[in-house]
C-alpha cells in the first residue's frame, strides 16, 4: 500500500499531513535551540557563582590559607570545568541538530512545494483538455441538430406536391453539408474524448500516484529525521557524560580526600612560634632589701636591622616587613619557599636567555635564517628578569642567615642591626664593556662602551657576571657584553 495508489482522491489530507509533519520538524527545532540557549545561560551562571566565591589576594596570603579552604577552592574550579561541558553540549546541541535539521526541514519545505506544484500543473491540464472536451461535445450536438432539421426540412420539400426539383436540391445538397459538418464534430468530439481519458488515466494512475509516493517518501525521511534527533538529542548529552562525571568525581576525590585531624595539625605547623611559655615571675621581697630585677626585655633585645637600608630598591616592602613580624619557624619556612619559588623562576629565564643566545648565533652564521638584531629585545629583557631575579634571591637569602635559630624564640626578637659596612666585595679582576647597557632592572647595574669595570663573580653558568663601576655601583651585566682583561 501506499499512498498513490490508495490516497489518490484525499489530496487535501495529503496536503494537510505534510504540513503538519514539517511544522513538527520545525518546533523540535525551536525546543532544541532554547535547550542550547538554557545551556548556555547556566554555564555562564555556574562560571560567575565559581567566580563569586573564588578565594581573592595575593598569592602568599593564599598559600596561608588551611587546605581544607584550598579544597573549596579545586571545588569551585571543577565547577568552572563543568561549566565548560554545559557550554560545550549546547554548542553540539547547536551545530549537530539544531544546523543539520534546519537545512533538511528547508529542502523538505521546496521538495513538497514542487511535489504539490506538479500535481496541480497536472490537474489544471486534465480540466483544460476536459474544458476541450465538453466544447467538441457541444458543437457535435449542436451540428447533428442542425443535420436533423435539414433532413425534415428536405423530407417535406420532398412531400411538397408545388415544390420544384430545384427546391429539392436545394434541401438535399443543404441536408448533406449539414450532415457532413456534424460527422466532423462527431470524429472531433470522439477524438477529444479519447485524448482525455488518455490524460484521465495518466494523472489518476501515473501522475497522482507519482507525486503522491514521493512525498510520502519525503514524510518518511522527515519523521526518521526527527526520530534521528530525539536520539541524537540524548547521546549528545551522553558523550560528555565521562567529561561531567570526571568533573563531579573529582569534587567528590576532595571531599573524600579531606583529613581534619591533618587540618587541625597543619594549623600548629603553620603557626606554631616555638616560644616556650612565660616562667613564673619570682617573688621579689622588698623587706629582705631585694632590688627589682632588671627586665629582661632590657638585656637581652638585639640591635634592629635597618631593612631600607640593606635593599634601596622598594621592592614589595610589605612582604619582608610582614616577614620580620612572623616567628621565627614560620619565618624560616616562609623566607624558603620564597627562595625556591625564585630559584625555579630564575632557571626558566636563563634558560630563556641561553636559548636566546644559541638562536643569535645561529643567525650571525647564517643571515637567511634571521635577523640577529631581532632578537636584541628579548636579549636585554630577558638579562633585566635575570638580573631582578638575582637580586631578589640574594636578597631572601640574605634576610635567612640573619634568621638565627640559636636566638631564643621567648625573647620575641624579630629584628636585627647590622653595621652597613658588614658585606664587602674584593675584586677578582678587571674588564671592559664592549656594548651600552642600561640596567634598568633590579639587580643590574648600566654601563657604558669602553668603561673600565671591576669584575666582582663570574659567570656562573647563567650567561651573567657581576660587576662594579668606578662609582662603586654593583650589579650583574651580560657576560657576552664586557671582555675580562
Amino acid at each position: 500500500m501506499d499512498w498513490g495508489s490508495d490516497l489518490w482522491d484525499q489530496h487535501d489530507v495529503i496536503e494537510r499531513h505534510t504540513q503538519s509533519g514539517l511544522e513538527l520538524l520545525e518546533r523540535y527545532v525551536k525546543f532544541v535551540r532554547e535547550r542550547a540557549e538554557i545551556e548556555q545561560s547556566y554555564a555562564k551562571q555556574l562560571r560567575t557563582l565559581s567566580k563569586k566565591y573564588s578565594r581573592r589576594g595575593v598569592k602568599e596570603d593564599q598559600d596561608t590559607k588551611p587546605s581544607n579552604q584550598q579544597s573549596f577552592q579545586d571545588v569551585l574550579n571543577q565547577l568552572n570545568d563543568y561549566a565548560a561541558q554545559r557550554e560545550q553540549l549546547s554548542e553540539n546541541m547547536t551545530l549537530n541538530i539544531c544546523v543539520e535539521l534546519s537545512r533538511n526541514l528547508q529542502e523538505m519545505r521546496q521538495e513538497r512545494k514542487n511535489h504539490l506544484c506538479e500535481v496541480k500543473k497536472a490537474q489544471q491540464n486534465l480540466e483544460s483538455s476536459f474544458k476541450l472536451l465538453e466544447t467538441s461535445k457541444k458543437r457535435f450536438e449542436k451540428e447533428w441538430r442542425e443535420a436533423e432539421k435539414a433532413i425534415q426540412q428536405t423530407e417535406r420539400v420532398q412531400q411538397e406536391v408545388s415544390a420544384t426539383k430545384a427546391d429539392v436540391e436545394k434541401a438535399k445538397q443543404n441536408t448533406h453539408l449539414r450532415v457532413h459538418l456534424a460527422d466532423e464534430c462527431k470524429n472531433e468530439y470522439a477524438s477529444q474524448l479519447q485524448r482525455y481519458n488518455q490524460e484521465q488515466s495518466s494523472f489518476f494512475h501515473s501522475e497522482i500516484p507519482s507525486a503522491y509516493k514521493k512525498l510520502q517518501e519525503m514524510e518518511e525521511r522527515q519523521i526518521r529525521l526527527l526520530a534521528d534527533g530525539y536520539v541524537q538529542f540524548s547521546e549528545t548529552e551522553k558523550n560528555l557524560l565521562p567529561d561531567i562525571n570526571k568533573c563531579l568525581d573529582a569534587i567528590i576525590s576532595t571531599g573524600r580526600s579531606i583529613n581534619e585531624k591533618q587540618e587541625t595539625l597543619a594549623l600548629i605547623e603553620q603557626y606554631r612560634s616555638g616560644a616556650a611559655p612565660p616562667a613564673d615571675v619570682e617573688f621579689e621581697d622588698y623587706s629582705q632589701g631585694v632590688k627589682a630585677a632588671a627586665s629582661d626585655n632590657t638585656t637581652t633585645h638585639l640591635p634592629k636591622v635597618r631593612i631600607k637600608q640593606l635593599f634601596h630598591k622598594k621592592n614589595k616592602p610589605s612582604s619582608l616587613e610582614d616577614l620580620s613580624r612572623l616567628p621565627p619557624d614560620q619565618r624560616r619556612r616562609r623566607l624558603q619557599e620564597k627562595i625556591d619559588d625564585i630559584q625555579k623562576e630564575l632557571q626558566r629565564e636563563t634558560e630563556q636567555s641561553e636559548a636566546l643566545m644559541k638562536m643569535k648565533g645561529v643567525y650571525e652564521q647564517n643571515s637567511q635564517l634571521g635577523d640577529p638584531s631581532s632578537l636584541q629585545p628579548q636579549i636585554t629583557q630577558t638579562a633585566h628578569d635575570i638580573a631582578r631575579l638575582r637580586g631578589e634571591l640574594n636578597k631572601y637569602q640574605y634576610i635567612t642567615v640573619l634568621s638565627d635559630p640559636s636566638v631564643s624564640p621567648s625573647e620575641n626578637i624579630y629584628e636585627y642591626e647590622f653595621d652597613e659596612d658588614f658585606d664587602i666585595d674584593v675584586p677578582i679582576g678587571q674588564c671592559t664593556a664592549l656594548y651600552d647597557f642600561d640596567g634598568g632592572s633590579e639587580g643590574a647595574v648600566s654601563m657604558q662602551v669602553g668603561e673600565q669595570l671591576s669584575l666582582m663573580q663570574e659567570d656562573q653558568g647563567d650567561g651573567w657576571v657581576r660587576v662594579q663601576r668606578a662609582s662603586g655601583h654593583v650589579g650583574y651585566v651580560p657576560a657576552s657584553y664586557i671582555q675580562i682583561i
